[in-house]
């Protein structure tokens, strides 16, 4: 009973984790470079940045083990899209908080961990 109990958590811990992440990424998007390189970078990583959000809620309602595993790889696929955005969006200037940048990477290097390994485990408990 304890075991079920803490993997609740542990879900529940995940998801309010992507939500705020998804939050921070409003945040940041609203307050970067307003041009026309910005504003485009800006839309993708809100989109990108967001979705792993609310593709983890969908996930926690798969039809199957394999939609499940599949909707985890879409996460993984969005979280690894946004790293890649921010990092563009550094390199290129686009925002001047160096240091909400960095706390954005670190955040959703440590989500794309945990759900690689996620996913893993997963696939291995389907077989």
């Amino acid at each position: 009973m304890l075991d079920w109990i803490l993997a609740m958590e542990r879900k529940y811990d995940l998801e309010e984790r992507l939500i705020n992440f998804a939050a921070s990424i409003i945040a940041f998007t609203d307050s970067m470079v307003n041009s026309k390189a910005g504003n485009h970078l800006a839309n993708q990583l809100l989109r990108s940045g967001t979705s792993p959000a609310l593709n983890y809620g969908e996930a926690q309602s798969g039809e199957s083990r394999k939609d499940f595993i599949h909707k985890l790889k879409i996460v993984l696929k969005e979280l690894r899209e946004t790293r890649v955005t921010i990092k563009i969006i550094d390199k290129s200037i686009l925002h001047l908080d160096k240091g909400e940048i960095i706390k954005l990477l670190n955040e959703c290097n440590q989500l794309i961990s945990i759900f690689v390994k996620s996913i893993e485990t997963a696939e291995r408990n389907n077989n």
